[in-house]
């Protein structure tokens, strides 16, 4: 119960931050920023629930500057497969094996992974998510490895 006090403390300050950023400092504000700050506050405790694992910073940001080429090679793929008729399209499904347990964390990661171009997660079969691929020749697996083990070092630090 510690942890969970600790965690909401934390994130409500970091909101009140992010509103005062926003907003700015009004006092005739307050009401409204309480509520939100709540607000906001609850929902990240049920979308991602504390643990006693401390979240890297260096994780985070090697997890963004990943995700952020796979998005910039990935894009510049689709976009050439699209401009390009000379370049085959290879549709497909691939069952990728996550790591993740059901929930909330595999929710997190099939979220990261459809915002990438050329992939878009279609459901799950067992332990497998189910993606859906432009060119299912790809190395669209290695690709979902490097972002899945990227993530779980992030922000769950197992």
């Amino acid at each position: 119960m510690g942890s969970l006090w600790a965690s909401a403390t934390f994130r409500a300050a970091w909101f009140l931050c992010l509103w005062l950023v926003l907003a700015g400092a009004n006092f005739g504000d307050i009401p409204a920023a309480a509520a939100a700050v709540v607000a906001a506050t609850w929902t990240s405790l049920y979308l991602l629930e504390p643990s006693t694992s401390r979240r890297s910073p260096r994780a985070i940001a090697r997890l963004a500057l990943l995700f952020l080429y796979h998005s910039v090679v990935a894009g510049a793929d689709v976009a050439r497969r699209a401009l390009d008729p000379r370049l085959p399209l290879r549709p497909g499904f691939a069952a990728y094996p996550t790591r993740l347990s059901r929930g909330v964390r595999r929710n997190v990661f099939a979220t990261l992974t459809s915002l990438l171009p050329g992939t878009v997660p279609t459901g799950e079969e067992n332990d497998h998510l189910i993606y859906h691929c432009l060119d299912i020749e790809q190395p669209v697996m290695t690709e979902l490895a490097a972002e899945e083990a990227a993530l779980i070092r992030a922000l769950y630090n197992d």
